[in-house]
């Protein structure tokens, strides 16, 4: 079962001068973990370098930025893969000490850096979820309502119409237990667009 993060996890690593400020977060895609990226590189305006890998599915990335191709962003993306992480952006910023580390030095390096943070961050099991969306009466809403949330799902929008219409997000593995507690409490008054 692949695993994200309940929240950023930060490490600091120096090697021969250089500091190495390594970040993992969760992050839903590859537009958000280049926003994340964009902030980095604002706030570290001397760094030398912002290196990062991202595991999210189709949208994976790994950056050397600058560094010799294949020690920054590959390594990094490798530790992501081996902790089994998905939805996970790793950030390496680098401030270059004035020693050159070699290409071992500094994938050995960004690899480090990576692992330490994981260490210290929180996998929480990645739940697949679907989305559903359920029209009851007026008078069914606040059941509806209830339902949900004891089953954990996220409400997305609420239309109110003839009838009412939730939109929500259900980890898949509840989905269906889910749609007969809401069959049953609507005694066949709710319709599954």
């Amino acid at each position: 079962m692949p695993f994200s993060l309940a929240a950023p996890a930060r490490f600091e690593l120096e090697v021969r001068k250089s500091r190495f400020l390594a970040c993992v977060q969760p992050v839903p895609d590859r537009q958000s973990a280049q926003a994340v990226v964009a902030q980095l590189r604002a706030a570290h305006p001397d760094a030398a370098h912002v290196c990062w890998a991202l595991m999210a599915g189709g949208q994976s990335a790994a950056v050397d930025d600058g560094e010799p191709a294949g020690t920054a962003g590959r390594p990094m993306l490798e530790v992501l893969r081996h902790h089994d992480l998905e939805g996970v952006l790793a950030t390496v910023v680098r401030y270059f000490g004035g020693v050159k580390l070699g290409a071992g030095g500094l994938v050995r390096a960004y690899t480090d850096a990576v692992a330490q943070a994981l260490k210290a961050a929180e996998p929480v099991p990645l739940q697949r979820r679907v989305a559903l969306a359920c029209q009851v009466p007026y008078a069914l809403e606040g059941t509806l309502r209830r339902l949900l949330t004891q089953a954990g799902a996220v409400l997305l929008e609420v239309a109110h119409d003839s009838l009412v219409t939730l939109h929500f997000e259900v980890v898949d593995t509840e989905a269906a237990a889910l749609r007969t507690r809401i069959d049953d409490a609507a005694q066949g008054r709710a319709g599954w667009p």
